[in-house]
């Protein structure tokens, strides 16, 4: 839990002047009468004649093909709820920050006062020429797959609801990592999961295509155990429903393999990690504060494997390990979508990266601790300069092979040095 100091610290950090964590700053010269010149008019009228006459020069001629929305209507904002768009302000500020600091993307926070989905598609679909890609971010679950779902239909350029794939994405990686060390086969394991939103549901939905069975997996909501039987359930989570003689989480975990959370704190005990099977896995994700506190869960069995959504304990799941990546490789593509294959690549680029050495400046940023895979070990960390060359390039390659990038990449040792060349 937050400290008053720590309220006070975080509330200076983004008061202090100037206000907030993003700014626009000019990429060309402008300090002379011809800069001026060239900048707006009358030069401004020579690549607005190209767009004119061939709509694709906008990515030769302006920012679009390195620039990002993130879109939010405030439904959905961390574990705050629906706090509505001014209040999610910092937080796609922050996305903002990293996307430039972590990948050398540019990025304008969008925020809307509009909840109706329909409402939604055909405002982010208005601002679409604008960029060259779209990040959706808390926006709430079902709404959220329906807008989704719809802007990818009807536009041409790379979107995701980070909220679902981009847990789904670095869960899934830590899935594989972890189910290597206690050498369970994925397509053998009972999988629990407890919570019903967009990320629970993304989570699932890639577990299956590493290899999940469907008939392994339990899915509980509020109300208990997703079921067949149940009639108050929306088709999202009907898709998961279950016939099994099981109606609540203490019965689902009864010698489950993994325990997946996606809701609220301290609904797991330690009576509930004890039911599980040998060597159990558990992702309790809820935040800031987890399903079940890590030092609790870590004194119950000696055999488990824990990660949280929190930086202070091993085993991070954050977005932030892929999502500034993934649009990187789809930007540098031109991709015209962010597809499975290209969520795949990231999944097993992200798990590989945590299996090699550790660079001793990366231990050195996280107090000289000796990182080496395993149990503690399952993710590459945040600092981890390698993720942007490593999953970046594996998106474009996913990206090129699944026939959705337009601009090939043919020299990677090159992309390589560009890469680089944008966050030095």
């Amino acid at each position: 839990m937050s400290t008053p100091r720590d309220k006070q610290a975080a509330l200076y950090y983004h008061q202090r002047a100037p206000a907030g964590k993003v700014g626009i700053c000019p990429t060309k010269p402008l300090q002379t009468q011809e800069d001026l010149a060239l900048a707006y008019s009358p030069g401004v009228a020579e690549p607005c004649r190209a767009i004119t006459e061939d709509r694709r020069k906008v990515f030769d001629y302006t920012a679009k093909g390195n620039l990002v929305a993130v879109i939010s209507n405030g439904t959905a904002v961390l574990g705050l709820g629906n706090i509505g768009p001014e209040a999610s302000k910092p937080v796609m500020e922050g996305k903002a920050v990293l996307f430039k600091k972590l990948a050398g993307i540019d990025a304008f926070d969008i925020e809307l006062d509009a909840t109706d989905p329909a409402a939604v598609i055909q405002i982010v679909k208005a601002l679409a020429p604008t960029f060259g890609g779209i990040n959706l971010e808390d926006i709430k679950a079902p709404e959220c797959f329906q807008i989704e779902e719809a802007l990818k239909a009807q536009l041409s350029i790379p979107i995701m609801h980070d909220d679902q794939h981009g847990t789904a994405i670095i869960s899934a990686a830590a899935l594989l990592n972890a189910l290597e060390v206690a050498q369970k086969d994925i397509a053998h394991i009972q999988l629990v999961v407890n919570g019903a939103g967009a990320g629970a549901i993304a989570c699932t939905r890639l577990y299956l295509a590493l290899g999940v069975k469907k008939e392994n997996i339990v899915m509980c909501d509020s109300r208990g155990v997703i079921r067949k039987d149940r009639t108050d359930i929306n088709a999202y989570k009907a898709a998961f429903a279950t016939d099994r003689p099981l109606y609540t989480l203490t019965e689902a975990l009864k010698g489950a393999d993994v325990f997946l959370g996606l809701s609220v704190a301290d609904l797991v005990t330690p009576a509930h990690l004890k039911s599980m099977a040998e060597d159990p896995i558990v992702f309790a994700l809820a935040n800031p504060d987890p399903e079940i506190p890590y030092d609790v869960a870590m004194a119950v069995r000696g055999d488990l494997m824990m990660a949280t959504g929190r930086s202070d304990y091993p085993n991070q799941v954050n977005n932030f390990l892929g999502f500034p990546y993934i649009f990187r490789g789809a930007l540098d593509v031109r991709a015209t979508d962010i597809n499975e294959a290209m969520k795949l690549a990231a999944v097993k680029a992200i798990a590989a990266l945590a299996k090699e050495s550790v660079p001793a400046t990366i231990e050195a940023a996280y107090g000289h601790v000796h990182l080496t895979f395993g149990k503690d070990y399952l993710l590459p960390k945040p600092m981890d300069l390698r993720l942007l060359t490593t999953v970046s390039t594996a998106v474009a390659k996913a990206a090129m092979e699944s026939g959705v990038a337009q601009v090939p990449i043919e020299d990677w040792d090159a992309y390589h040095v560009a890469l680089q060349q944008r966050v030095s």
